[in-house]
């Protein structure tokens, strides 16, 4: 019998429980819920590092994004106002489109 012990999509119990399997799961704690968000997201952060493909990497990456709309939830804030804050630090600082790669800084 696996073992998971790890935060799952909504209706991963119900597909379970539709194949005939029986499963053990509960609902965390807000607390908890954040703190499984964060872990989760970075395995998912590990397993977009790992494609090697378009169609993967893709899926990794709704995968993240998701798993950012939950955490806004968890933090009572919205997509709205994370890309607010985005586009304000971009403007000061710039994006990561360009691909400059800081090697040091010399006094």
């Amino acid at each position: 019998m696996p073992i998971y012990n790890k935060l799952v999509r909504d209706q991963i119990i119900e597909i379970i429980d539709n194949t005939g399997k029986k499963s053990n799961s509960m609902i965390l704690s807000s607390e908890d819920h954040l703190d499984f968000i964060k872990e989760k997201l970075f395995e998912e952060v590990e397993e977009y590092k790992a494609t090697t493909n378009k169609v993967d990497a893709i899926e990794e990456l709704a995968d993240i994004l998701e798993l950012i709309h939950a955490a806004l939830q968890c933090e009572n804030s919205n997509f709205e106002e994370l890309d607010q804050v985005r586009i304000i630090k971009k403007e000061k600082k710039g994006g990561f489109n360009k691909g400059i790669f800081l090697i040091d800084v010399v006094d």
